[in-house]
């Protein structure tokens, strides 16, 4: 898998970002135009420079890629959040806010 930097950003194939939240390409495309995937681009400094992290989120899960300069994937992290996709903290067990 490969990103690639788009000006102040990154591209990613939905293929590919599917195959990390299990969902079909096609599936893809509409949750983000439905804005149920979100992203968040970052760039590496200091001894990081050069080198970019690609944070999505869907649902309850989050997906962060670090990647080279070149767009080489570097590390892969897929975790479970208590962050929905638009950002917003989910109630925890006790019905009380996070």
């Amino acid at each position: 898998m490969k990103v690639t930097r788009d000006g102040e950003g990154a591209v990613i194939d939905a293929a590919d970002l599917g195959k990390l939240f299990d969902l079909p390409a096609a599936d893809v495309a509409a949750a983000m135009r439905a804005g149920e995937i979100t992203s968040q681009f970052e760039t590496g400094t200091g001894a990081d420079a050069g080198n970019f992290r690609l944070t999505f989120w869907y649902g309850a899960r989050r997906v962060r890629l670090t990647c080279a300069a070149d767009g080489t994937v570097l590390k892969t992290l897929r975790s479970s959040t208590s962050r929905d996709s638009l950002g917003v903290k989910k109630a925890d067990d006790t019905g009380s806010s996070a």
